[in-house]
């Protein structure tokens, strides 16, 4: 018996096969959104000051230029080590201020919590920049302990960010369930102990999913760092890539733009691995790969 043959209708309405003007919006767009990027970092090795002309290849502009390299220079130097400080601290006190609160509001019941969880909510999608203003306004008009410089990027930039470890870690609650920590109270353990040693072993991959996504958009941010800014000595190297930008720079602002690309596409790709391997075993998350990592838990 002969087997019969597809007909053209039949593979051209194949469910299986991506169509093919998707596949050319998506390579059209990675091209669009990329191409941008890979010229600039090609122009951070340029031998010469053009930043359009390729002059060879060299290290110049990272640590070989004596006075104008992101080593040397101070004001660049100092902008890089601005941005890790800011990333570094505003972490340290997003993720766990973060886990709390998302622990708070999942045990908390009534209509308090309920708007406690809404601004939580809110703040997530407030555009930044009005949150930025806001703080500005606050800090410059109203009797503080504080003024504009590191400090008040820090409390800038956690209020922003606190959504993001409290919506992950809220999602990870709803997926293990109740029953883990019931069933420990259940076998003597007491309320602390069950959420110390049951619950939190497994929000771990959320937490540390947090830890790394807050970090990598921080070191990214600019309107919330530009408007609390207090100063050349706070400025990190997103507003002084703005700042510098409009003269007349060097590849040298290539090179400290690339810089803070590796640090982050670094800490994104070590803690997506980091993730995996903290999820291989867990049916929950392992199988759903970067959406889980991104939130999607």
């Amino acid at each position: 018996m002969s087997i019969p043959r597809r007909s053209p209708v039949a593979w051209w309405h194949d469910p299986w096969r991506p169509p093919r003007v998707l596949i050319a919006v998506t390579i059209g767009y990675l091209l669009w959104s990329l191409l941008p990027v890979l010229v600039a970092v090609l122009f951070s090795f340029n031998a010469g000051r053009s930043r359009t002309v390729w002059q060879g290849f060299s290290f110049r502009w990272y640590w070989g230029d004596q006075t104008l390299s992101v080593w040397h220079d101070a004001t660049l130097h100092n902008a890089l080590l601005q941005t890790l400080k800011l990333g570094l601290l505003t972490t340290l006190i997003t993720v766990p201020l973060g886990v709390l609160f998302a622990l708070g509001i999942d045990r908390w019941r009534g209509r308090l919590p309920a708007g406690a969880n809404f601004l939580m909510l809110l703040a997530f999608v407030l555009p930044e920049v009005l949150l930025a203003v806001s703080l500005l306004f606050v800090i410059t008009t109203v009797a503080l302990p504080i003024g504009l410089g590191t400090t008040a990027q820090v409390i800038g930039l956690v209020t922003f960010q606190i959504s993001y470890p409290a919506v992950l870690v809220r999602a990870r609650l709803a997926t293990i369930g109740p029953q883990y920590e019931e069933a420990a109270m259940d076998l003597g353990a007491s309320p602390l102990g069950a959420l110390r040693r049951v619950v939190m072993p497994m929000l771990m991959p959320a937490i540390f999913a947090s830890t790394v996504l807050v970090f990598a958009d921080v070191i990214d941010d600019f309107v919330m760092v530009r408007y609390l800014s207090g100063g050349a000595s706070s400025e990190p190297v997103s507003v002084k890539i703005y700042n510098t930008a409009r003269g007349a720079p060097t590849p040298a602002l290539n090179a400290l733009a690339t810089l803070l690309l590796f640090t982050a596409l670094a800490a994104v790709t070590i803690g997506y691995l980091v993730f995996r391997r903290m999820t291989r075993n867990d049916g929950t998350t392992a199988d759903r790969g970067i959406g889980a990592f991104a939130g999607e838990l």
